[in-house]
């Protein structure tokens, strides 16, 4: 198996841990990005003790001066990105005549322009090498809506919109682009909801539970393989039949 440069934005997160980890472990070096040094330093930490040794840069994927001073200090110490996952993310949930644009562009920003603001730097030299590895991390919310969340849904479905379009656009030159959207996921975020909601939303999933970090991690990983070379242009539900399409 050959050795790639990931990049997986939001690593410190939840799902993005999982990811880092699981990457890890297929042979790749992995690298994420900060805004706040000292709770990425302690999570590096942490990490380490888990026997994972995770490179970590400042960078800032809403801004796009900061994501291309990230990408150029992972690949001048660490060598060029050959996969990139874009999973950072936030929410600033209200309904939407209650929104501020405020919180309608921080959250297009950090979910949906990041896409732009990081795969650009990167994509330029996956189609010079022939070969990359690009994969959004969208939303159930982005298929279906959801109450509150306009701004959140709108950015996670453009995600999908990206990734056809620049499939599309990349699949001569060996570089596949999809997107995974997952579910209601056992996060510290989703914990944090009030056990009666999380009660009311486990019910409307047909397996009964929410989902898991490494559950979204394994299908990151699977996209990301060298096998995986036909599979462009998809997206891959995990959500444990909360929402069907087809």
């Amino acid at each position: 198996m050959t050795v790639r440069i990931a990049l997986v934005t939001g690593g410190t997160g939840g799902i993005g841990t999982a990811i880092c980890k699981r990457l890890a472990d297929a042979g790749h070096k992995v690298a994420t990005n900060y805004r706040d040094e000292s709770r990425a330093r302690a999570w590096q930490e942490k990490m380490r003790a888990e026997g994972y040794e995770f490179s970590i840069f400042p960078g800032d994927v809403s801004d796009t001066a900061s994501s291309q001073a990230l990408v150029a200090a992972i690949e001048a110490e660490l060598g060029p990105i050959d996969i990139l996952v874009n999973n950072a993310g936030i929410t600033r949930d209200t309904t939407f005549h209650r929104m501020t644009p405020e919180q309608w562009h921080e959250v297009v920003n950090t979910n949906l322009n990041a896409c732009f603001n990081v795969t650009r730097p990167v994509i330029e030299g996956m189609r010079a090498r022939k070969w990359g590895r690009i994969v959004q991390i969208s939303s159930i919310n982005g298929l279906k809506g959801q109450y509150g969340q306009a701004n959140y849904a709108a950015a996670k479905a453009g995600m999908h919109g990206f990734t056809i379009s620049l499939a599309r656009e990349n699949a001569k030159l060996g570089i596949t682009v999809n997107t995974v959207s997952p579910g209601y996921v056992g996060t510290d975020m989703v914990m944090a909801v009030p056990e009666e909601v999380r009660a009311k939303i486990v019910a409307d999933i047909p397996t009964g539970r929410l989902g898991t970090p490494a559950e979204i991690a394994y299908a990151v990983a699977f996209l990301v393989d060298e096998q995986a070379a036909w599979i462009t242009g998809s997206n891959l539900d995990i959500n444990g039949g909360h929402h069907m399409g087809w």
